[in-house]
């Protein structure tokens, strides 16, 4: 498999498995079965809900002798409400309990978006910080005592645009490795991911499959199903293979990590092959003629009423 090569900060499988909405009761199952399978990177976050229960298939894993720690790829992130400097450490304390680890290998700042303490999603205005109130410097400086101290390896962002990293990097004395955004056909920010390239940062693809499984309430009733796209499926025909399939090969032939979720036995071992799929110059060129910037996951919830974020700079 296709590995990021971090230096001392390890090697990050470039094909993981992604654990936002794997529900609790299964996917300890599906953590389990995907390690028999091969799979090594773990993308998992505390907003997910799930992460005792991952813990808990981690720690069966490594006691059974089926993967030994060292040989596996962890990563969590930071939620909103812990972006003081000093809410950084007890964060990731929690995550780790939780998760059966003593060092994650990949800490991610989850959204540049602040909230208040103890607020796991805005009900109004009140809830958020402005920048001014917590200062994306402090913020980072609290990601890196983290690696200082040897409780993760690397530390990045999350849905963070050019002019966030930019800022970022002016100021961080430990650069961030990995930018985790949304990334698919439809998609595709080939900006983003020339600009990260120039700057050793690796990005990862979250919802590569177009996120069909996620609430209906971030749903719009017109959106394009991208499993479906017919230039997918003809490739998908044309090699044998299944959508999702196709979708994680363009994704690692382009360069980067990709983690599709799955809870199916069967699903995750096809999505696991997909890494030896052979698609051709053409059959990648076809698929790059998706992009129509269309997001998923378009961040609509954190614009509410008093919000200091729009769509507009959200993204930026």
């Amino acid at each position: 498999m296709d590995l990021f090569d971090f230096g001392q900060g390890g090697s990050m499988p470039a094909l993981g498995l992604g654990t936002w909405k794997a529900d609790p009761g299964v996917v300890g199952d599906a953590v389990r079965e995907a390690i028999r399978i091969g799979y090594r990177h773990f993308d998992c976050a505390p907003i997910y809900g799930n992460q005792a229960e991952i813990g808990q298939a981690l720690a069966a894993a490594i006691n059974d002798g089926e993967v030994q720690r060292r040989d596996l790829w962890i990563t969590s992130k930071l939620w909103n409400s812990d972006h003081a400097r000093a809410d950084t450490l007890p964060a990731l304390e929690r995550t780790l309990s939780d998760l059966r680890l003593e060092y994650l290998d990949l800490f991610l700042i989850h959204w540049p978006v602040a909230l208040k303490a103890g607020v796991s999603f805005p009900r109004s205005g009140a809830d958020y910080l402005s920048e001014a109130q917590a200062p994306l410097n402090q913020t980072w400086a609290g990601m890196e005592q983290l690696v200082t101290r040897g409780l993760c390896r690397n530390i990045g962002v999350s849905n963070f645009g050019r002019s966030r990293i930019e800022k970022l990097l002016d100021m961080a004395t430990i650069r961030p490795v990995v930018n985790q955004i949304e990334c698919h056909p439809y998609l595709a920010q080939n900006d983003l991911l020339d600009w990260c390239r120039q700057q050793d940062i690796v990005l990862t693809a979250y919802s590569p499959l177009g996120s069909a499984d996620r609430a209906d309430m971030l749903k719009k009733p017109d959106e394009p199903k991208l499993m479906e796209d017919t230039t997918v499926i003809q490739v998908a025909e044309k090699h044998g293979l299944s959508a999702a399939q196709v979708l994680i090969a363009w994704a690692l032939t382009r360069g980067t990590s990709v983690i599709p979720k799955s809870s199916d036995p069967r699903r995750l071992r096809q999505n696991f092959a997909a890494k030896e799929a052979g698609l051709s110059a053409a059959d990648l060129a076809s698929i790059d003629r998706l992009d129509r910037g269309y997001r998923y996951v378009d961040g609509a919830f954190w614009t509410g009423d008093g919000s200091p974020h729009t769509l507009e700079n959200l993204w930026t």
